[in-house]
């Protein structure tokens, strides 16, 4: 026996396996039950989302020999005939290739004749759009009245070129797009009923390609399983697929996050060796950009819990105005990639455009420079200073620092010392340091109290530790412990000196007397939004 693509094998043949589009589902289950049964329904939706699948279950429902019903037997002639093709009372039509006014003209004359074997005439006509004017003419009054033994069900993918007058005789579903979390759980479904062995990992890049259609998903599961020689991971569909992988995209957010260029940059090498697509990497990243921005405000709309636990670090660390701006950088970046030289100069420039617009700098900064002197001899005042230039490869530099005597002078000065190094840590370690208050260090260990709002940043607890070894000596052993603060954080501190150099702009423009005469001759009002400290 011949093989069968997986996209025909696995085609749903009931409403209970169909997968995705429940809302349409649940109207036709309805109608079917309560025999509330319309003339004519139009299914719209991009391609492989179960339109014509759809179609051909409504038919068996409405001739199943078990009797007109949401659930058809599935067993018997008709249900059989119609899943096989054969059932001469269904009859599906091609518009594209059908399309002019004669070969509607033959359709209508046909309907009027009873059925040959089943309950009902159905005829399914598919991209519907593509019927000519005068076709769509011809149809009208047969399909706002037709015999009582015809079912119309039109299909489409572009509903803005159907008429209104067709419109408006049909009953219209939208089948939506399907999610991704929904295409990776039907395609583990169908490689666990054919015992092929496969990579989680590897599904997600596939369900990513098929770009919400069932049917491309299960295509591309045919080509992965071939490419693989009978199995499905991780490494080979990302090369079938030319995909940049998520260990790219990540490195990529690490090194923007630490403000290491160098770091982003071997990653475009690395790219440009395996020859994956900047097109894509720019896409994906631009994508990757969309979904922290969605852990950053709608963490709930994040159906994936292991995706919302990665997603969520890189959310805290982020601002949320250069998150926008990164997402613009990107998809004007991949815009730009064919008026670029050659598209690896291309992702490249969009990379040092992202690190040069990063949260944590200034233009107005000139050179980074290193501190002049170790931090443990500067004031308050300079360490903060120092803390808002220095690289987050400064901190190797900085002199070691010796443990802290008890009194309440030196713990004082320890307190500011740490509100200056947070700063400074590279990458989501430094995320971790400005979220926590010192408690206590003394020459073998250094205590921190994390607030509980930001206890998932204790992931991050080893990173720190590291850092803390390479400025104060390996003896050094980190502890953390999720509490209220009794102090401020370095976090904390640095939004209420924001939030006071708000105020203070705000003042300044509200008791400035020319803006106070246009105020009151205009009776106008001062948008705080837009005023902006300098």
């Amino acid at each position: 026996m011949s093989y069968q693509v997986l996209a025909r094998k696995w085609r749903p043949k009931s409403f209970a396996t169909l997968v995705g589009q429940e809302h349409v589902v649940r109207a036709l289950t309805h109608a079917l039950d309560q025999n509330r049964l319309h003339h004519a329904y139009l299914l719209t939706g991009t391609r492989g989302v179960g339109k014509t699948t759809l179609a051909r279950i409504m038919a068996k429902a409405l001739n199943c020999e078990a009797g007109v019903s949401s659930t058809p037997c599935g067993v018997c002639g008709a249900c059989t005939e119609i899943d096989g093709g054969r059932f001469i009372d269904y009859i599906e039509l091609d518009a594209a290739s059908n399309r002019g006014v004669d070969d509607m003209t033959q359709l209508l004359e046909r309907a009027t004749y009873a059925p040959t074997s089943g309950r009902y005439k159905v005829y399914v006509i598919d991209e519907v759009h593509q019927l000519s004017g005068h076709a769509f003419n011809a149809m009208l009054k047969t399909l706002e009245e037709p015999p009582e033994h015809v079912k119309f069900i039109l299909a489409t993918t572009d509903p803005q070129k159907i008429p209104v007058t067709v419109l408006s005789r049909c009953l219209q579903f939208n089948l939506k797009q399907m999610p991704l979390t929904h295409i990776v759980d039907h395609l583990s479904r169908v490689l666990e009923a054919e015992g092929v062995a496969f990579e989680p990992a590897a599904l997600r890049h596939l369900a990513k390609g098929a770009a919400g259609s069932m049917r491309d998903a299960l295509s591309l599961l045919d080509q992965a399983i071939a490419h693989g020689a009978g199995k499905v991971e991780d490494e080979g569909v990302r090369a079938m697929l030319g995909t940049v992988g998520d260990e790219h995209l990540f490195a990529l957010l690490d090194g923007l996050v630490a403000q290491d260029v160098q770091a982003m940059l071997e990653v475009a090498k690395l790219m440009d060796a395996r020859s994956l697509s900047f097109d894509g990497g720019l896409q994906e990243l631009a994508t990757l950009f969309h979904r922290i921005a969605l852990a950053q405000f709608a963490p709930e709309a994040l159906l994936d819990d292991a995706e919302r636990s990665r997603l969520t670090p890189y959310a805290q660390a982020l601002d949320a105005e250069y998150l926008q701006l990164a997402y613009q950088i990107a998809i004007h970046g991949r815009d730009e990639l064919s008026l670029a030289p050659d598209d690896y100069a291309g992702f490249v420039m969009t990379l040092l455009r992202l690190h040069a617009f990063g949260p944590e700098r200034s233009a107005a900064a000139g050179p980074v420079a290193k501190p002049a002197a170790p931090l443990r001899q500067a004031t308050p005042a300079a360490a903060s200073a120092a803390a808002s230039v220095a690289p987050p490869a400064a901190i190797k530099a900085v002199a070691a620092v010796p443990p802290a005597p008890t009194s309440a002078s030196v713990a004082e000065r320890a307190d500011q010392d740490w509100h200056a190094l947070a700063g400074r840590f590279p990458g989501m370690a430094r995320q971790l340091a400005q979220h926590c208050e010192l408690v206590e260090r003394d020459a073998t260990r250094v205590r921190l109290r994390l607030a509980p709002a930001h206890k998932h940043l204790q992931a991050h607890q080893e990173k720190l530790q590291q850092a803390l070894r390479e400025l104060w000596g390996a003896h050094q052993r980190l502890e953390i412990s999720v509490a209220e603060p009794a102090g401020e954080t370095p976090a904390a501190r640095r939004q209420n000196t924001e939030r006071e150099r708000q105020e203070k702009a705000v003042a300044s423009i509200e008791q400035d007397p020319f803006v106070r005469d246009v105020v009151d001759l205009f009776d106008a009002s001062i948008d705080e939004s837009t005023i902006k400290p300098v």
